[in-house]
Parts: C-alpha cells; structure tokens; sequence
C-alpha cells in the first residue's frame, strides 16, 4: 500500500468509510480525485480515540482546545471547490487535526499549513508521520498573516471563519489563484466563498452556509501568561 493509502484497520470502519462515500456522492461531491483522497486517508487516525467509532459519521468531531475536525462532506465540499492540481502548492490555514491537510497533500504537489495551537499542530505531525505523508509542510504561527515566504499563492484554503475576506490571504493570491474561506461573525450565519484572483478583478462566488469556528488572529497565550493575568 502507498503513502497516504493506510486503510481502516477494523471491518467496521471500512463499511463505514464506505457508507461515507455513497453519501457524498448523493450529497453532490462529484470530483473522483476528491473522493479518491477521501478513500485513501484514514480519518480515524485524525480523530481523538474517544471518537474513533465515529470517524465515518458525516459530522465536525472535537479535536481539543474548542477546535474541531470538519464533517467530511464540507471538507470533500471545500477540497472540490479548491480546483487542487497534482503539481500546485496549497496554502492551509488552520492545521486542526490534519484530516483536512491529509486530503489535501493526496491531491496537490505540496501543502504549507498553519496552526496558532502548538499541541493540535505537534499531534498533527506525528499523525503525518505515521500514514506516511511526505509532502507537509507546517509552521506554529498566526495564520491571518499568510506565509508570505511563499507567496504568491496558487490555492488557499482556510478552515476557521473570518469576518470578511482576509486581505492579506486574497492579495496574495497570484493570476488564477483560488481562496476558499467560511466568512461570517456568527456561527449561525455563515458563507464559505470562493475567491479567484482574474487578471484585473477578483471573482467570488457563495459555496452556500457553513459553520467553522471563528479565525483568530495573534497567538494564544501560554498558561504562564494566564497565570500572570
């Protein structure tokens, strides 16, 4: 088995993964590349063990630190929509648990990732690790500032909701680029867009209602400065 292609361990799990992709196929995922990375990536490993049993549901799983692991249909949702090319680099904003990173790096030549929460981003790259995806980069910072080391960018994709698009991800952008971001102060109200970068003007287009956990801006404080406030 390749890289990237660990599958379920347990028959339970391969029914359920199973039962998964019929569903997103009627859910209007029609991408076979997308539904291929689906397939290959075990989510099971990028859930917290607790939840292990419940890696195939189509629903978001916490993940610890009030972070959560998106439902797979908006993660295969947003990967489509991504337009993500096998020699392209993508730009991820929000590491998490890696589930959506590991979508990601199956489809795209590279994927530089971002992750404010220093233990979600080392549990990510042990999970990394161990299905044997190579082609990770990740960095421990504030994610509203992009990286701009590498821009300009051919894909973005962000997976915490911003109150509107973030100028510093969308400027970015070169000629072509795409940036998938869930836009909206309030959990209950919010947009996932699509934002292509055209050669004089920016097109976007509204993917639909979504509900992400919001973007943060800056660092979170260590407990040392929590004890000292």
């Amino acid at each position: 088995m390749t890289a990237g292609q660990a599958a379920p361990t347990e028959p339970g799990l391969i029914q359920k993964k199973l039962r998964l992709l019929m569903e997103l196929r009627r859910a209007g995922i029609a991408d076979t590349r997308v539904l291929g990375a689906i397939e290959k990536i075990p989510r099971e490993k990028f859930v917290p063990a607790s939840f292990e049993d419940q890696a195939y549901e189509n629903m978001a799983l916490p993940i610890g630190n009030g972070q959560t692991v998106s439902q797979p249909y908006v993660v295969a949702l947003m990967t489509e929509k991504l337009e993500v090319g096998t020699r392209q680099h993508v730009l991820e904003i929000g590491t998490g648990s890696g589930y959506q990173t590991a979508v990601l790096a199956a489809l795209c030549r590279r994927v530089f990732t971002i992750e404010r929460h220093r233990e979600l981003l080392r549990e990510a790259e042990r999970r990394f690790q161990e299905v044997r995806l190579h082609n990770i980069v990740c960095r421990f910072g504030d994610g509203t500032k992009g990286w701009p080391e590498h821009a300009p960018y051919e894909r973005v994709l962000v997976t915490a909701a911003a109150p509107e698009v973030p100028s510093t991800l969308a400027d970015g952008l070169g000629p072509g680029g795409i940036l998938i971001v869930p836009i909206g102060e309030d959990h209950r109200d919010q947009h996932l867009m699509r934002i292509r970068r055209l050669v004089d003007r920016f097109e976007t287009e509204d993917l639909g209602l979504v509900r992400f956990v919001p973007l943060v801006a800056g660092l979170p404080k260590s407990r040392l400065d929590q004890s000292l406030t």
